[in-house]
């Protein structure tokens, strides 16, 4: 189920479909989390799971969430430029 503030991003990145080139849309599609960035979100989603979580971790969660929803919409796009 997408949040009001989802369906809100995918409005406003709507416009920036014509420019998307297929070249793009194939590095947007296969970008993902460096090792590093993917570890450190394992170690704090497990802490939060476990109810260890500290406020400067929540966040860092929330933040590479917010990213993570971003690069989802954008490869969403990129999905959809190449089937065409």
């Amino acid at each position: 189920m997408k949040t009001g503030g989802t369906n809100a991003l995918e409005k406003l990145l709507r416009p920036l479909r014509p420019n998307l080139t297929a070249e793009l849309a194939r590095a947007l599609v296969n970008l993902w989390a460096d090792p590093e960035t993917q570890s450190r979100y394992d170690e704090v989603a497990e802490k939060r799971t476990e109810g260890a979580l500290a406020p400067t971790e929540l966040e860092e969660l929330e933040a590479i969430v917010r990213a993570n929803t971003l690069l989802g919409l954008f490869q969403a796009e990129a999905h959809s430029v190449l089937a065409h």
